[in-house]
């Protein structure tokens, strides 16, 4: 359940805008990609509730009150909390002793009861979190909640929004992004996500336009002259830095979907395919012999082997977090971005072709690793 903040300047801030989303339709669509089956709202205004269009949710009133009759956990979020998907899954899956309350200092509260009808009525009948927490104290014994509180943040006024979106935004990053990826490119990505998430952009135009910066940057690498190599990296790493764009988006704002995700993948590896082929493409017509176009047909096709193996065995940034086998840590620490510096270092000085050579070695042999990995381990996830 959502229901409304204890004070008013928590009232004003549940109502805003926060990273393009208002936030009660963020804590709604949060529980949704949580699990939560249903996911009542108090006090959302009869005349305005496009906020929960298309949501699931419903409208919690004292005449529409709903009494369940089976035992079932009821969670309460006041509506100036702001949550992580994984947090509200916490606080539906962690084991708590029947018919006790859990509070945290935010006012957030759990209850698993005979009796959920209650609850659901006294929070109908609750103008604010805080009298909905009277009520149920005479209701029942009071715990602290055992679920850590990381995964909140409660916005006590409109003034905390811009330090909510940081937060939002730092949890975007993921657990196996490469050492550059992570304190260089996702700081420039984060910030165009915070930009691009108030404005209608969705996440498969971004996709598109990094693979156009990338394709882009592909036919640079038919010459030698260092400059255009260089030029030719360098859009490269845009194109990098932009594709991070794409996910960001789609996990701020609950866009997120197969189709979107394979477009990305193998946008992404198009790109690569496009670069590999150029570098071949223009060493071989700079040495007058065909042999560099063979070591660019062995990378090109080790690479999208091993993208093929990747995509259906997905490494999952769990997995690395998780703490898996050192080789599972080691397959995600070798698909970072981080090579794409290697590139931009080797084209300033006109030699990219040191990088498809090493490619060529270095592609097949990751690819043996994910076949030897998938062999032994399982699916990498």
């Amino acid at each position: 359940m959502v229901v409304p903040p204890a004070t008013e300047a928590g009232r004003g801030a549940a109502s805003a805008f926060v990273a393009g989303l208002p936030l009660i339709r963020r804590l709604v669509l949060a529980a949704s990609c949580a699990g939560y089956g249903r996911v009542l709202v108090r006090d959302v205004p009869p005349g305005d509730r496009s906020p929960l269009a298309g949501t699931g949710a419903s409208v919690l009133t004292p005449a529409g009150a709903v009494s369940p009759s089976s035992c079932q956990r009821v969670v309460s979020v006041p509506a100036n909390v702001l949550p992580q998907p994984r947090w509200l899954r916490a606080l539906l899956e962690t084991p708590i002793e029947r018919e006790k309350l859990y509070v945290d200092p935010s006012m957030v509260a759990i209850v698993e009861t005979e009796q959920p009808g209650r609850v659901i009525a006294a929070a109908a009948r609750s103008a604010s979190a805080a009298e909905l927490l009277d009520t149920l104290r005479g209701m029942f014994d009071e715990v602290a909640l055992p679920v850590e509180s990381g995964g909140r943040f409660p916005l006590t006024s409109l003034r905390d929004i811009p330090e909510a979106e940081a937060w939002l935004l730092r949890s975007l990053v993921k657990q196996n992004e490469g050492f550059m990826s992570r304190h260089f490119e996702r700081r420039i990505s984060l910030a165009l996500t915070r930009r691009l998430a108030a404005t209608s952009v969705t996440p498969n135009s971004m996709t598109l336009v990094s693979i156009a910066v990338g394709l882009a940057g592909a036919p640079c690498f038919l010459s030698a002259s260092p400059a255009w190599q260089l030029a030719g990296a360098l859009l490269f790493l845009a194109h990098s830095i932009l594709d991070g764009c794409d996910g960001e988006l789609a996990r701020l704002k609950f866009l997120e979907s197969r189709r979107g995700a394979a477009w990305d993948f193998w946008g992404d590896n198009l790109v690569h395919v496009a670069v590999f082929a150029s570098i071949a493409i223009g060493w071989s017509l700079r040495v007058g012999a065909a042999w560099p176009l063979g070591l660019g047909a062995v990378a090109v096709a080790a690479s999208l082997s091993s993208a093929a193996a990747m995509f259906a065995r997905t490494v999952e940034d769990r997995a690395v977090a998780a703490g898996g086998s050192p080789a599972t840590r080691l397959v995600g620490a070798l698909a970072s971005r981080d090579f794409i510096y290697v590139v931009v270092v080797v084209s300033a000085f006109g030699k990219a072709g040191w990088f498809l050579a090493a490619a060529a070695v270095g592609a097949p042999a990751f690819l043996l690793l994910i076949l030897w990995l998938d062999r032994h381990d399982g699916r990498v996830r």
